[in-house]
């Protein structure tokens, strides 16, 4: 079993036992991750649809993806939801959204209890569940991370080099002025020296899952909803 934070997104919309987590939310892993590409999360993403009517959901795996990479059929890929009246308030019950691969790489996904949809994913439409309420999209894919990897180098390298002369508040965070906090994260957001930054990411493929539901599927509890994913072994 692997672990590690995935990400947890909270926003305003207007499992099973046999199985034990495994998470990660990242682009570079250890030996067990990169051990086990199919089970390894590099992003999840949740987003509204511009009518509020619908919650999208991805969950991206396997770093650099290829044509020969196939989603597991020993894993779980699941995105945890909670919902609440408001900010503050304590979380009603977990609605899953949970998706199983075959070895054909047939897809069978559920949401809750409640709406249900099976068959290939893979087509550019994926596969709507006979409610209407979720549809499943699921195949290689451009990986929309963006990194700037050689801007985030020299970041580190100027923080480095600036260490000694800076003091930590209790928590142990540095005190910056606002100069230097403007240049390091103009560093970061361009390439060494100036000029703009390089995507490091370009090109690398991963394989996606792509869910649209009708909100209702998971906001039995209040509008505002937290989404998380894990990949799930037996």
């Amino acid at each position: 079993m692997k672990r590690g934070w995935v990400i947890a997104l909270g926003f305003v919309l207007a499992g099973t036992p046999a199985y034990r987590a495994a998470r990660a939310a990242d682009h570079a892993d250890g030996p067990a991750a990169s051990a086990d590409p199919s089970a390894d999360i590099t992003d999840v993403f949740a987003w509204m649809s511009p009518d509020a009517s619908k919650l999208y959901l991805v969950m991206d795996l396997v770093r650099n993806a290829t044509a020969a990479s196939r989603f597991s059929d020993s894993v779980q890929y699941v995105f945890h939801t909670t919902s609440r009246a408001k900010f503050g308030d304590p979380p009603g019950p977990e609605v899953d959204v949970i998706c199983e691969f075959s070895t054909a790489q047939k897809t069978q996904c559920w949401a809750g209890q409640r709406t249900y949809v099976t068959g290939d994913a893979s087509g550019l439409d994926g596969i709507m569940s006979a409610d209407r309420k979720m549809r499943v999209f699921a195949g290689l894919r451009d990986d929309p991370f963006f990194f700037n990897l050689a801007g985030f180098k020299e970041t580190g390298r100027d923080v480095a080099d600036a260490a000694s002369g800076l003091t930590f508040d209790a928590a142990g965070c540095p005190q910056l002025d606002a100069t230097t906090a403007s240049a390091l994260v103009t560093q970061l957001q361009t390439a060494p020296g100036g000029g703009p930054p390089v995507d490091n990411f370009a090109h690398f493929n991963v394989l996606s899952i792509a869910i649209a539901l009708d909100k209702s599927l998971v906001t039995q509890n209040g509008p505002i909803v937290s989404v998380w994913g894990s990949t799930n072994r037996q």
